[in-house]
């Protein structure tokens, strides 16, 4: 009997063990959820009627609620009221409008002129002209220096520049800072004593001008050509420059010169954002997206998500303060030109 006993026993034992192996072993840990939502909602569309060709770049009066940008393709400026979501005004009669610069300190609205080599300006209430500055040729991207309270717009091409405006006497002052070629985008330190410009007609590079001496230290960017848009962490100095070919963020020490990181980004590229707030980049190709690159530390970058745009669109403006994040949409086929309103997320 106790031979039997035993028997059943080790069978059931048997039984157990086998039943046991035949449960499915415990699930692995679930991957990271997707974000829950986009890191740019868009959240509204507004139509600008009567704008056909290619739209350039972008400003802001702020106080105003209004977006401002060069409709380059129609020879006008256009402003709109992004709280009434339309356009409030035209600025015609501009010869292919590239960098408009609204300067809050004087109320003066400044237009650099592409087709005509002229730097406008507007009344920054009423839009009216109030005086045309003669540059040279096809003058680009305006910038502010408030430190110093003049307005500086980059221009030429052997014999290119940027050229120094005094805002409240509508002249120019000084002698302009060389690049010997033209300076397709370039950034001033609010702080420190440099402008960063980029110059591809010198090969491909980044240059650094003292704005003491004037001395210009050229950063060349291997492997890499068309340095268009650019953007500046200061604080981290730490400079964006984006290529379009290869299509690519470069990331480059202020300080010295040295890249430090490159990654992927949104081909045809004309604009790029930095969101100190949330140490993002945001980077507008023409391909029909958006690169959103997270600054993990000044050494270190990853890319969150391609945003969906539309294809043609590469320039916009990113208004911090109410984290909105506006794009222009060029005309095509019976739809309108439009500005694309994103709303940035956490």
């Amino acid at each position: 009997m106790k031979r039997i006993i035993g028997c059943f026993i080790a069978a059931a034992v048997l039984c157990t063990s086998a039943a046991a192996q035949a449960l499915p072993k415990p699930a692995a840990p679930a991957k990271k959820a997707a974000r829950e939502f986009s890191t740019l909602q868009l959240e509204e569309q507004i139509p600008v009627p009567n704008v056909a060709g290619r739209l350039d770049h972008f400003t802001a009066d702020t106080k105003r609620k209004r977006l401002i940008f060069s409709a380059l393709g129609n020879n006008s400026v256009e402003i709109v009221d992004v709280f009434a979501g339309r356009v409030m005004h035209s600025i015609t009669g501009v010869s292919e409008p590239q960098g408009p610069l609204y300067v809050p300190d004087f109320d003066k609205l400044f237009v650099a002129d592409a087709g005509d080599g002229k730097l406008n300006i507007f009344d920054g209430a009423t839009y009216t002209l109030r005086n045309t500055i003669d540059l040279g040729t096809d003058p680009d991207n305006v910038r502010y220096d408030a430190a110093s309270k003049k307005v500086l717009v980059g221009f030429g091409e052997e014999d290119g520049g940027i050229a120094v405006i005094d805002p409240a006497t509508e002249k120019r002052v000084g002698d302009m800072y060389k690049t010997g070629g033209h300076p397709e985008s370039f950034q001033v330190e609010a702080s420190g004593a440099h402008i960063f410009a980029n110059v591809p007609d010198q090969g491909n590079v980044v240059e650094s001008i003292d704005r003491k001496t004037g001395t210009v230290t050229k950063w060349p960017l291997k492997g890499a050509r068309g340095n268009y848009a650019m953007a500046l962490n200061e604080a981290d100095h730490r400079l964006f420059t984006v290529t379009r070919k290869p299509p690519i963020l470069i990331v480059l020490d202020t300080q010295t010169g040295k890249e430090v990181a490159r990654l992927r980004a949104a081909g045809e590229c004309d604009d790029v954002y930095f969101d100190a707030g949330r140490k993002r980049i945001y980077v507008i190709g023409g391909e029909g997206f958006i690169s959103v690159i997270q600054q993990k530390d000044p050494n270190h970058y990853e890319l969150l998500e391609n945003i969906p745009s539309a294809i043609g669109v590469r320039t916009g403006y990113f208004f911090s303060k109410r984290d909105r994040f506006y794009v222009g949409v060029p005309a095509r086929g019976s739809e309108p030109a439009q500005v694309w309103t994103y709303e940035a997320e956490d």
